[in-house]
């Protein structure tokens, strides 16, 4: 069985986007640092749980909408509860469930986070991409998700 090689052009993007992508994250991760916020960890659960509404997410929701493991979205979920930021509520037709909402303290915590975090991205590639090379590069890494976004 012969396996087929990428071509070089495909090994170069790869190298490209991977390096790209980690410099950003860091970059941005490092602005939240210096306005003495917390990681970006916290942003994506705390937009997916206010992008969710009142009615909240079941955990396994949440993990399937963030960029983090199992194991590390559990101990976020306690670190976000034990600081007001997110509240569990039973789940009335499964006694073992739960759901995750939002609270009004963690609305303003994103918020905050957002405004250092919107700045950052508004730099690192509003600044040095047109809008229409933003359109176009959403486009191409929209195609290559799993499954593909086409909007």
């Amino acid at each position: 069985m012969t396996r087929k090689s990428p071509a070089p052009e495909a090994i170069k993007a790869w190298g490209r986007l991977m390096r790209v992508s980690r410099q950003l994250v860091e970059k941005a991760e490092d602005a939240l640092k210096a306005g003495g916020l917390p990681p970006l960890a916290w942003y994506d659960v705390l937009h997916e749980l206010a992008e969710a509404g009142e009615g909240g997410l079941r955990p396994f929701e949440l993990i399937d909408r963030v960029l983090l493991a199992q194991y590390n979205v559990s101990r976020l979920l306690a670190r976000l509860e034990a600081d007001g930021l997110v509240e569990k509520l039973p789940v009335s037709d499964d006694g073992r469930g739960q759901t995750v909402r939002i609270t009004p303290a963690g609305r303003e915590t994103r918020r905050r986070i957002w405004t250092v975090y919107g700045k950052a991205i508004s730099e690192l590639m509003g600044g040095k991409l047109s809008a229409k090379e933003l359109a176009m590069l959403a486009g191409l890494l929209g195609r290559l998700r799993d499954p593909p976004i086409t909007e």
